[in-house]
């Protein structure tokens, strides 16, 4: 019996809808994290990335337990002098910029390398309910529902 090894060409990807609203941050980036690297196929594998793309909606809606939407501080140091750096919490973070605290939420779930980024270019995150993927997320519906069929 042979080992099967995953090929460029039997990768077949789909689009993947979350709606963020109301859901836990973590659990949004779990199952993130998971179709963007592809765990949830048969034929996943470490070395290729056979993950699908990746739709999350409504990220300003998305909500963190406990006391993490005062606790939890994002630091960015652009300038790389000890007097640039420049911190901000997770209510500051959703008020300015909702669709950071949700990639960077994801981006800590994947690879810290090449393959990680090529994982992390199939992300896309909007604030609110709108997107321009909707042809391609009606494509994917349609194919579920006709595989369902047979």
């Amino acid at each position: 019996m042979n080992t099967y090894s995953v090929k460029a060409k039997d990768i077949n990807r789909s689009w993947h809808l979350i709606d963020a609203e109301g859901q836990i941050l973590g659990k949004v980036a779990t199952e993130a994290a998971s179709y963007l690297m592809g765990k949830h196929k048969t034929m996943v594998s470490r070395h290729m990335d056979t993950g699908d793309n990746v739709l999350i909606i409504n990220a300003a809606k998305v909500l963190v337990t406990g006391n993490k939407a005062e606790d939890k501080i994002y630091y960015s140091n652009r300038s790389n002098y000890l007097s640039g750096l420049k911190e901000a919490t997770f209510n500051q973070m959703m008020d300015k910029n909702p669709i950071f605290a949700v990639q960077h939420a994801v981006r800590g779930m994947l690879p810290r390398t090449r393959l990680g980024e090529a994982m992390m270019s199939k992300l896309r995150v909007y604030p609110d309910s709108e997107h321009p993927h909707g042809a391609q997320i009606k494509k994917t519906e349609l194919k579920g529902n006709t595989e369902g069929d047979n």
